[in-house]
């Protein structure tokens, strides 16, 4: 699944090619997983603005002229990943959007359907605001402190992998990142978010930045579908320390990696480095 540095290489490959892009045309094929919400004609004109990110949606504002028109919230789901291209072909079988303009072809391939592409009148209102609603705070951001993080953590009684998963603690540290940010924390995956100190709760925060910025500076992990929007994949997978290694020796010790699941996801870590 698409997380937080994929998405972020994204927006990033997006962002200036299409900020002030004309559209001409919207295309949908098989039905993804919420309704667009508007006529795909209607769309036709618009100007797209500035381009963000929160979380793992993207948001692209839209104007009619200097009037605002909404935007579109787009979701890379489990297997979606966006292309931008300059002439677009005939879109295959799992190319369910296109917005064509003026600087080219936005395209979502999404094999498993489960990304989404809905109009929302602004951020503020729905289905934007109901989406956005749970998010916790985003990684990087200087108001989420050591202090708030832990704040947080000791609120909640499951263990810290769940708890990370669940994007209320912060946003964006999905399976592979959360197995490598508690490696570098030292932080057994099972261990209770309330039992964790602060000054381990700091340690964790850090690892969680560190980790993250890695992944966006080696554009992100392929696993299986992702590439950015020129169709290159991410490297990161390959500096994995604990994920999907399970069986090899530990960077740090030597002791076998070990495997589990947990919160549904398979989980990879060292019972050696690792304490509860």
């Amino acid at each position: 699944m698409p997380e937080l540095p994929e998405v972020e290489v994204t927006r990033r490959g997006i962002a200036a090619p299409l900020a002030g892009a004309v559209v001409h045309t919207l295309r949908l094929g098989k039905p993804l997983r919420w309704p667009l919400g508007r006529a795909p004609a209607s769309f036709a004109g618009l100007t797209i603005g500035d381009i963000t990110r929160r979380g793992k949606y993207l948001w692209l504002p839209l104007t009619r002229g200097a009037v605002p028109e909404g935007g579109l919230l787009l979701h890379l789901g489990m297997s979606g990943s966006l292309g931008l291209h300059a002439r677009a072909g005939e879109p295959g079988p799992h190319d369910h959007f296109d917005l064509v303009t003026d600087r080219g072809t936005l395209r979502l391939n999404d094999p498993r359907r489960f990304g989404a592409v809905v109009w929302s009148a602004s951020l503020g209102d729905d289905p934007a605001a109901t989406l956005l609603a749970r998010l916790g705070p985003e990684p990087f951001d200087p108001e989420l402190t050591p202090q708030r993080f832990h704040a947080t953590l000791k609120q909640r009684r499951a263990p810290i992998k769940a708890v990370l998963l669940s994007g209320d603690a912060v946003v964006g540290a999905g399976n592979i990142y959360t197995c490598e940010a508690l490696f570098q924390a030292a932080i057994h995956p099972a261990l209770r978010a309330d039992r964790i100190s602060l000054p381990r709760a700091d340690r964790l925060l850090a690892a969680v930045r560190q980790t993250l910025g890695r992944a966006l500076a080696l554009g992100g992990s392929t696993l299986r579908d992702f590439t950015d929007v020129h169709g290159a994949s991410g490297a990161y997978q390959a500096e994995a320390a604990v994920y999907g290694r399970e069986g090899q020796p530990c960077p740090r010790c030597g002791a076998p990696v070990k495997r589990r699941v947990m919160a549904q996801r398979s989980t990879y870590f060292c019972a050696i480095c690792q304490k509860r």
